[in-house]
């Protein structure tokens, strides 16, 4: 849609029946709660898509988008409105869990040749699942049997993932010694960037997936799942039901870990809790 009027919308002209129009909008498509107090974020956030459309006022982008030609853009609002912070090693206690008790102990269990099926559930740019992949290519050997799903609601950041590309600032939490195992220095164009090597995206999927979908586009379950710093943006019966998927998701005896701000405190679900963002689906052995 291309309006006739391109003036740009300032930040203080989304009404309030606009404002909880398009909550209430996100929320339907991704659950993602913004509560009574995320005006200016919405205003900001939006304002991008009207200045890209070219629309005049917010109001018109809400009229937009109760029509049937506006159905298309509910992807794109969804997608300026979801947050994509995340860095190599962030949470990095993490990481030293997997590697140091987690895989030896799957390791012990498994027998020679069985693959360690991993989840970035919310992947965002790629930092969370490549770091992961560093993990386990450090454990099992680059060719080793070990495969990782990463997935994001966002089409945008997942763009950005497959690419695998990142500033030399973006990289800096990675050790230098697997920075050099794992990238590709730029030269000539790319001079200042990094790419993640092949032989390490090889054991990469991507997907695009609204973790409430109904149908997955993966059919395997998984011996391990980040699902790290999303439940903050949902409320709690979301969180329930986010909680519920992703336990069916597991294999027995399989982990899920959430973010050191979230906690699954006070909401139903069936899993053993091991450490303050780590738990286990029972089935499998201690």
């Amino acid at each position: 849609m291309t309006a006739e009027s391109t003036t740009l919308p300032s930040l203080n002209t989304l009404s309030t029946e606009d404002y909880e129009f398009l909550c209430q909008l996100v929320y339907e498509h991704s659950r993602i709660s913004l509560g009574s107090d995320k005006l200016a974020l919405v205003s900001s956030r939006v304002a991008k898509r009207l200045r890209r459309l070219k629309i005049g006022s917010y109001r018109e982008y809400c009229n937009w988008l109760k029509t049937a030609a506006g159905q298309e853009e509910l992807g794109e609002l969804v997608d300026v409105m979801s947050t994509n912070h995340t860095n190599f090693f962030r949470e990095e206690r993490h990481f030293e869990w997997l590697q140091e008790t987690l895989l030896p102990a799957w390791r012990d269990q498994h027998a020679e040749g069985a693959v360690f099926r991993a989840w970035s559930s919310a992947c965002s740019s790629g930092e969370e699942p490549y770091t992961l992949a560093i993990v386990l290519a450090e454990f099992f050997g680059i060719n080793g049997q070990w495969t990782i799903d990463a997935s994001d609601i966002s089409t945008r950041v997942l763009a950005r993932a497959q690419q695998a590309v990142y500033d030399d600032e973006r990289v800096k939490p990675v050790p230098p010694e697997l920075l050099r195992r794992y990238f590709q220095r730029g030269v000539g164009q790319w001079e200042g960037q990094c790419r993640v090597k092949d032989a390490l995206r090889q054991h990469l999927a991507f997907h695009h997936l609204n973790l409430f979908q109904s149908d997955y586009p993966f059919t395997h379950r998984f011996h391990f799942i980040f699902c790290r710093n999303v439940m903050i943006y949902f409320d709690r019966p979301t969180q329930e039901t986010l909680i519920g998927k992703l336990t069916e998701r597991l294999e027995p005896g399989g982990h899920l870990v959430v973010g050191h701000s979230e906690s699954l405190s006070g909401i139903r679900h069936p899993l053993r809790q091991l450490q303050a963002t780590i738990y286990q689906k029972s089935g499998g052995r201690e």
